[in-house]
């Protein structure tokens, strides 16, 4: 089964687990399964139109599936999906 690694800020959505195996063929449905799960995955990854949100990263495998083929990205059996918030701001120095 592929596994999504859930970080921090989102594992209070998966009862702490830090990765959640799913069933799937592509990370639409993999997605579609983790939500059927744990409720609040989906809200938290896409918007509402069905896109990835903007400032969430979702890697299939260490690859960026925003430089791929996204949604439609397919899901083999050991394939981890690493879903990483975008960091932004800091302080100039």
């Amino acid at each position: 089964m592929a596994q999504f690694r859930i970080p921090g800020p989102l594992r209070r959505l998966s009862d702490g687990q830090v990765t959640v195996p799913v069933e799937a063929s592509d990370l639409a449905s993999a997605i579609e399964a983790l939500d059927a799960r744990y409720p609040g995955f989906r809200d938290r990854l896409l918007d509402e139109n069905g896109q990835l949100r903007q400032f969430v990263n979702v890697y299939l495998n260490d690859e960026d599936v925003r430089l791929g083929s996204g949604l439609q990205a397919k899901v083999e059996a050991d394939d981890e999906i690493a879903i990483v918030p975008a960091v932004a701001g800091g302080r100039s120095a």
